[in-house]
């Protein structure tokens, strides 16, 4: 018996690439967790630390694919050690990359869809994306320049407009193209998430612009904020913080005090697995990455004076729970490619099979039983999840603040654990200054 050319074409060919692609990809699979010594040093606070051991292990943790999650974990921590310049070198080189990636994933050819996504250059996340100007705008306002740091929260503001309908065109490109090539052709979900303002960065624009005296664009941003929690209450599960009413009424001869502060670390990916069966005892696997929390120990954080004055700071943005409620959209994505890639191995796999049962002789059914065989099994081992992710953007975002006369103070933050115990404190002695804004920010990633 011959295979006919369409058969060995569509069917050898494929299977020689999916064959090689999973050879290799399970060979380069490492086990362990190499961000480990890391971890440790950022949970002590010891950024520094964390920077140099990031350096010394940045080949066995960064493949040439990986540039963006390098630049994103080492300008947060940059952030964190107080090295602004560093910080925004490294953020503005990982959101040019994301930039890029992006405008190559709309013109993909449907062919790089059938290849493990961990075999492709890392993309970022759209949570990464966004945050990145908020802690690009907390390092220019560290530098004394917050006209650069309103440019980051406009450009911000800017992506989460676009946020909603940024995937519609890759998706239709993806589908056509699998119609073009005579591939199974998923439907479109619809758009999942609703999260399209930030109150984290309408903060920030608030406090920036009554900063340079702009108060007409500091109330909007102020009212914008209220609009974003009742927009997104998925998002925004909890009351407004108390201290907002107040960071528009200074009085004359007064200053303001404002402390923002960062506790635990972003969400990580899990792999979750479904597989549908087939005929001839074969079945489909999708592999999709799903986003889990690392557990925090922060529950509460309150700022003391050494002259007995006290607030605590409320939760203005539950970080994680944005990164969760963005990737819902990219996910539809990534569920379009794994179909389509699951069901190319699927039907190679069963075609050989149904080839071998009608074989003319022993020899040739036995071939395409062991290659049908073979398909499935590299099918099971290269259909895996791509759960990169950068590790070191915080979970949430808690603000406070208040009205003094200016002058000199020294005071703690204090994180608390969710039995009340002290967790970390961190002492500051600030100037605090009228007509100026006298920020100052505190981060524990416990």
């Amino acid at each position: 018996m011959q295979l006919k050319g369409t058969l060995k074409t569509r069917l050898f060919f494929p299977l020689f690439s999916i064959f090689v692609i999973g050879l290799l990809f399970c060979l380069s699979c490492a086990t362990g967790n190499p961000y480990l010594k890391i971890d440790n040093a950022v949970e002590q606070g010891d950024h520094q630390t964390g920077i140099a051991i990031l350096e010394k292990d940045k080949k066995a943790i960064y493949r040439d694919k990986d540039a963006i999650l390098y630049y994103l974990d080492k300008g947060m921590l940059a952030h964190y050690a107080e090295a602004y310049d560093d910080s925004t070198q490294l953020l503005q080189q990982g959101e040019r990359a994301i930039e890029e990636a992006f405008t190559k994933s709309i013109t993909m050819e449907i062919g790089s869809y059938l290849l493990n996504d961990k075999t492709k250059e890392y993309d970022g996340e759209d949570y990464e994306d966004i945050y990145i100007n908020v802690f690009n705008a907390l390092n220019y306002y560290h530098n004394h320049k917050i006209e650069d740091a309103l440019v980051e929260i406009r450009r911000m503001n800017n992506k989460l407009r676009f946020l909603a309908s940024k995937y519609g065109e890759i998706r239709t490109n993806l589908q056509q193209k699998a119609l073009a090539e005579g591939e199974v052709v998923p439907p479109n979900p619809e758009a999942a998430t609703q999260f399209s303002d930030s109150a984290l960065a309408r903060y920030l624009g608030m406090l920036f612009y009554r900063a340079v005296g702009n108060y007409d664009d500091a109330r909007i941003d102020g009212d914008q904020l209220k609009v974003a929690f009742v927009n997104a209450p998925s998002v925004y599960a909890y009351p407004l913080p108390p201290s907002l009413d107040e960071e528009l009424g200074i009085p004359p001869g007064k200053a303001r005090l404002n402390v923002i502060g960062f506790s635990g670390l972003s969400p990580i990916k899990n792999e979750e697995a479904i597989r549908i069966p087939l005929p001839d005892f074969r079945y489909i696997k999708i592999a999709l990455p799903v986003m889990v929390s690392r557990p925090s120990q922060v529950h509460k954080i309150e700022v003391v004076f050494d002259d007995g004055n006290r607030f605590d700071l409320a939760l203005l943005e539950d970080m994680e729970a944005v990164a969760r409620e963005t990737f819902k959209e990219k996910v539809n994505l990534i569920y379009l490619k794994a179909v389509i890639r699951a069901t190319v191995k699927g039907v190679t796999s069963s075609a050989l099979n149904a080839a071998a049962a009608e074989a003319d002789d022993g020899s040739t059914s036995l071939l395409l039983s062991m290659l049908s065989l073979g398909t499935q099994v590299f099918a099971e081992a290269s259909e895996q999840a791509d759960l990169r992710i950068s590790r070191y953007f915080p979970a949430k975002a808690y603000v406070g603040g208040i009205t003094l006369d200016p002058g000199t103070y020294s005071f703690t933050t204090h994180y608390y654990g969710a039995n009340g115990g002290r967790i970390a404190s961190f002492d500051n002695t600030v100037t605090v200054k009228e007509d100026q804004l006298n920020l100052v920010e505190v981060v524990c990633l416990k």
